[in-house]
Order: C-alpha cells, then structure tokens, then sequence
C-alpha cells in the first residue's frame, strides 16, 4: 500500500466519528454531540440515550457541534422521544446547526420534538 493510500485509509477512518459527552443538569440528562449522525455512528447515540437511567427521564440533546445527520439519526431520535414519552419524561434537541435544522424541518421532526436554539432554552423551557 502506498503512502498515499494510508494517509486516505486513515482520513476516512476519521471522517464520520461521533462522541457523546453525558453530564446532568438540574436532574436532566445533557448529551453533548460532535460528529456526523449515521449509519455507522447511529449505535453510539443510540446507547447513549438508551442509558439506563429511570429517575431522568428529561433528555437535552446538544447538537450545536453535529454537522450531519441522515435518516438513521433522525430514526434514533424518533424511538427515543417516544420511550422518554411513554416513561414520563421527554427529549428536547438544542443548538441544531442550520442543514441539520433544515432536514428535521423537511421531514416535520421539529413538530414531534421539542427544538430550542440554546442549550440554556432547551434546560429552562
């Protein structure tokens, strides 16, 4: 392989990342995201908001450092607004960057789940 082919081999195996950062605020769960949601990256959100964790049922999604979302995403947040429902609680996406916004938009996502500009909006709303 030639040194060329590394270097792309090991670009691409950066492109596409996800970390989640969890802390609590005021008894809410806070996820704070960078990266790009997928298919590949969809299982590390996926337990994230899976955690299990019956006395905060209230979950605040940072996204302010997500630059790209596809459907796998959008499905991963659906199933979590639904069981943070049915458990009593609910989910609220903050600081959704501009394309991001505009595909949950598209598809009526920010009718179903609470979108708020700021983090600090999404904690006090």
């Amino acid at each position: 392989m030639s040194e060329e082919e590394m270097t792309g081999t090991e670009h691409a195996g950066q492109i596409g990342q996800l970390s989640v950062v969890t802390a609590v605020t005021d008894g809410i769960r806070v996820l704070t995201l960078a990266g790009e949601i997928d298919h590949h990256t969809g299982d590390t959100l996926r337990h994230a908001l899976d955690a299990p964790d019956a006395s905060r049922p209230r979950v605040v999604v940072d996204m302010r450092q997500v630059t790209f979302m596809d459907s796998s995403g959008i499905n991963i947040l659906i199933a979590a607004h639904q069981a943070l429902s049915e458990a009593g609680g609910w989910l609220r996406l903050a600081a959704v960057g501009e394309s991001v916004m505009r595909t949950l938009t598209i598809l009526g996502v920010d009718a179903v789940i609470d979108c708020r500009e700021t983090l600090r909006e999404a904690l006090a709303a």
